[in-house]
């Protein structure tokens, strides 16, 4: 796991390689100040003194004061490139991280994603990786200073006073103890905020989504009152586990203000009654290496909490990562394409999980010809849109073998094969961009008259040039501006212009009338289109009625197939879908 987050540094090495020098000279700047703060108070003591030579003593009090002022500046300098490579070097390493995240959860299949759910994706994504992000920047800023400092700052102190740095005995200790303490009981909560940020973006992400649906049945106060739930759960969470840790700033300033407190006391005895030979100076710089070697203790403290926090982060992204995809085409042939349209089922049989006792697909059997349009019928729950997720492999069969253009789908690679098939689901899926940009999905490298061809089988282009911009019309996320039936004739026109061996339309005329619905149907028995094999799933009858053959399913068999003529005589499950759909025109 080290090694590939690791790999995501790529490209930002450089700066995190600068990063640790700039830190060691600012470090090295840093402790110089206070012993060149400490001569200027002793300086200034002189001046009290009688007979001083105050030319001398103001020269020498100007050089030392424009020494730490020049500290000063060059330490700021240096602060600001190191800042600045950190944080390059960081929002780079977050920029490859959340890219390689991407990009595997694109390779992997609906199985892997339905386990992991997208709402915790989507938190993975985000608020996972920000925290290993901040991580990687503390570790190597923070992690690298705060050792240095202390190892260097402590050094100094104990070469001005052994005496006075038996006070780190105590304080060192007391600090890691109180660090340890807090993290220790905030990790658990961090987990828990994790977990409760996910149901968050889950209830989030199904508001936005259904937001048409939740205005219609008048539920905004119900929907408002479940996103408080998640929103206050995430923030009564995110308080306590925060709490705990805005417990260690006071508790470890109290430490550090008693040994200042001691130091002091000790210091001031020691000089007083001249049991040594510090000066005021040399009390003053050893005050200043106490906040040194104790903030260091404390930042180094922190960034290892933080890093135990970002344990949970990292255990969650590392889950994407070693997730295996369950459907995988490593054993294709690369050179395997489809000759052609046809498809076979042979004793196939489906389940969603392995734990599943029944399955939703049973021994299907089915053979369609290239160039044959095919309907698809049955109840809700009947297994239809199931069935069709199989061809281009969205799904795997758990028994039996499918075959597309005579081979086994799993001799194709995903692109050789879904690049023959298109695939028009249930939902309706447009992006944000022009019509134009959304019709291109199916091919971009499509002339402007090939889209409006599509869109014309579509029936999309008459709605679509009544727009005022026309085909660059701008359509909002998910394609909000335009209506049902308009999206799903912008999905067909989409899916016609891939020009695939295979076009699957799942529900897709649901939104349209019966007549515009027709025509789409006529255009797709055009000269153009009749190489093409087409399975249809719909729920009215007049939709496929005119297929070559029809197949009936129930329960995740097939009951029945045949023309519609054969099947209105023979199939009890098909009539009574055409009688009750018949009394239902009559009734209107």
């Amino acid at each position: 796991m080290a090694k590939r987050f690791l790999s995501f540094t790529k490209g930002y090495r450089f700066l995190t390689i600068i990063c640790p020098f700039m830190i060691f000279l600012d470090v090295i700047i840093e402790i110089e100040i206070p012993k060149a703060m400490g001569k200027v108070v002793d300086i200034l003591l002189m001046l009290s003194a009688e007979g001083a030579d105050y030319a001398a003593i103001q020269a020498d009090l100007v050089s030392n004061v424009l020494k730490m002022l020049l500290l000063c500046a060059f330490t700021l300098a240096v602060g600001y490139v190191a800042a600045r490579c950190s944080s390059i070097a960081s929002m780079g390493f977050g920029a490859n991280l959340r890219r390689e995240l991407f990009n595997k959860i694109q390779d992997l299949s609906f199985d892997n994603i339905d386990k992991l759910k997208i709402s915790s994706l989507i938190t993975r994504m985000t608020n996972d990786v920000s925290m290993v992000q901040n991580v990687y920047k503390n570790t190597i800023v923070t992690f690298i200073k705060g050792p240095f400092m202390l190892i260097t700052a402590l050094v100094y102190a104990l070469d001005i006073s052994r005496d006075l740095s038996l006070v780190f005995a105590f304080a060192l200790p007391a600090i890691v103890v109180i660090v340890v303490i807090m993290g220790y009981l905030a990790v658990p909560l961090f987990k828990k905020m994790l977990k409760k940020t996910d149901k968050f973006n889950g209830v989030l992400r199904g508001n936005i989504n259904g937001i048409r649906v939740v205005k219609s049945f008048v539920r905004e106060d119900h929907e408002k009152e479940k996103f408080e739930e998640a929103n206050v759960a995430v923030m009564e969470m995110n308080v306590r586990a925060q709490k705990l840790i805005l417990y260690i700033t006071p508790a470890i300033m109290f430490v550090i203000y008693g040994c200042m407190i001691f130091a002091m006391w000790r210091g001031s005895d020691i000089i007083i009654h001249g049991k040594g030979d510090l000066t005021v100076g040399a009390m003053t710089t050893f005050v200043s290496y106490i906040t040194q070697v104790l903030s260091s203790v404390m930042t180094v403290m922190l960034v290892f909490v933080s890093m135990i926090m970002a344990k949970a982060s990292i255990g969650r992204i590392g889950e994407v990562f070693n997730q295996e995809p369950s459907i995988s085409d490593k054993d294709a042939d690369p050179e395997a394409v489809l000759a052609d349209g046809s498809i076979e089922f042979r004793n196939v049989s489906f389940k969603y999980s392995e734990a599943a006792v029944k399955n939703i697909l049973e021994d299907i059997n089915l053979k369609i010809e290239s160039g044959e349009t095919v309907g698809i019928i049955g109840g809700t729950g009947s297994s239809k849109s199931t069935l069709i997720q199989l061809i281009p492999r969205l799904y795997e069969a758990n028994e039996g073998e499918i075959l597309v253009g005579g081979r086994n789908v799993k001799d194709y690679t995903f692109e050789n094969l879904r690049s023959e098939i298109s695939v028009v689901l249930q939902q309706n899926v447009l992006f944000s961009g022009t019509i134009s940009d959304n019709i291109r999905w199916g091919d971009f490298s499509a002339t402007d008259e090939e889209v409006v061809e599509a869109a014309e089988a579509a029936q999309a282009h008459s709605f679509i040039t009544e727009f005022e911009k026309g085909y660059n019309t701008e359509l909002g996320q998910g394609g909000n501006t335009v209506s049902g039936g308009q999206r799903q004739r912008l999905c067909i026109a989409r899916a016609l212009l891939k020009k695939a061996k295979i076009l699957i339309l799942d529900d897709s005329t649901s939104a349209v009338d019966t007549a515009t619905d027709a025509k789409i149907r006529a255009a797709l028995r055009s000269d153009k289109y009749k190489d093409m094999t087409k399975i249809i799933i719909a729920q009215r009858i007049t939709s496929i009625m005119d297929a070559d053959r029809i197949i009936v399913m129930e329960d995740g068999r097939i009951v029945g197939m045949g023309t519609h003529k054969e099947l209105t005589e023979s199939n009890e499950v098909y009539h009574e879908i055409f009688v009750s759909q018949q009394e239902g025109v009559l009734a209107q």
